[in-house]
């Protein structure tokens, strides 16, 4: 539980001083936002802060860091320290970047700002790249919530059923105004993610399981799976994912004040490590410490 519990709170203190030394260096200050200028009651609204962040949490997060972390989580300790360090100094930097400038560009999307500055032709890549990134995402965030909403669910209401009521959720939710769909039942499915997070940190502290150290990898010198690059490529969502890069000028265009960038985007970006960093903690548990169980059997497997 040391490493842990020192993971969770790197996490914590990194907002307070490094979001804010990145926000430092950006400088945001008084000017007129987008939807100040822009108000058309359609995509440029104005929300509270509070209700932008939870928007903006789960547009990023997701299904992303709860299956990313227990896929990762078979790298034990390892596992901690990457979900600390992305989120830290990459995936929060990230994310407030990109929102920052979707802000100071008028809201504009990813490939419209790298139009203005790379020309027609990259902006026409980027759009595409974006796209199939979309799609190949949307993918998931459909099938997904689909299966596991069919095994709690009477069996005449198979996956097919769940699929298309979910892709019929997100169709309206892309056509109507943001604060209709977006703006009223965002915050609530966040709240719940929010909710599973700290019932399963609260399990974590109540019981006390026998979670992995740092220590054991340094004793045994040995690590259960190689970790480059499968940890990096199975934990992204959850330490950095140039995805939400897309999802950020959505809130961009929600927001009063640039002051609220570094709460909004930086700390979107810390609670998701949070949830990220709970789940691979709860699943370490069951992959048997670091694999000890592995190495009493006299399999070795070394860092590459």
């Amino acid at each position: 539980m040391i490493t842990f519990t020192l993971c969770l709170l790197v996490l914590i203190v990194g907002y307070f001083i490094y979001g804010r030394f990145v926000e430092k260096i950006f400088k945001p200050d008084n000017r007129s936002t987008p939807v100040l200028l822009h108000a058309d009651g359609v995509d440029y609204i104005p929300m509270p802060a509070w209700k932008i962040f939870m928007i903006q949490f789960l547009n990023i997060a997701g299904l992303g860091p709860i299956f990313g972390a227990i896929m990762g989580a078979q790298f034990g300790t390892a596992s901690y320290i990457w979900i600390v360090v992305g989120t830290i100094f990459a995936g929060g930097v990230h994310d407030y970047i990109s929102g920052m400038l979707s802000i100071r560009h008028d809201g504009e999307s990813l490939p419209e700002i790298i139009g203005r500055y790379l020309g027609l032709s990259v902006k026409q890549i980027a759009r595409i790249f974006t796209i199939v990134l979309m799609v190949l995402v949307g993918a998931v965030f459909v099938s997904g919530p689909a299966g596991l909403l069919a095994g709690i669910t009477p069996k005449a209401l198979d996956v097919g059923f769940w699929i298309i009521v979910i892709f019929l959720y997100y169709v309206l939710a892309v056509l109507l105004p943001i604060d209709k769909i977006i703006g009223k039942i965002y915050p609530v499915f966040a709240a719940a993610l929010l909710f599973m997070a700290l019932d399963i940190l609260t399990m974590l502290f109540w019981h006390h399981p026998a979670l992995p150290e740092l220590t054991d990898v340094i004793v045994s010198k040995k690590v259960i799976y190689p970790i480059f690059p499968m940890m990096f490529v199975s934990i992204a969502c959850g330490a950095i994912s140039g995805f939400h890069a897309t999802q950020s000028p959505l809130m961009a265009r929600c927001m009063t004040s640039e002051k609220q960038g570094c709460t909004i985007f930086y700390g979107a970006m810390v609670a998701e490590g949070i949830v990220a960093l709970i789940w691979a903690a709860a699943a370490t548990y069951f992959f048997d410490k670091n694999g000890i169980s592995y190495l009493s059997e006299g399999k070795e497997i070394l860092y590459t």
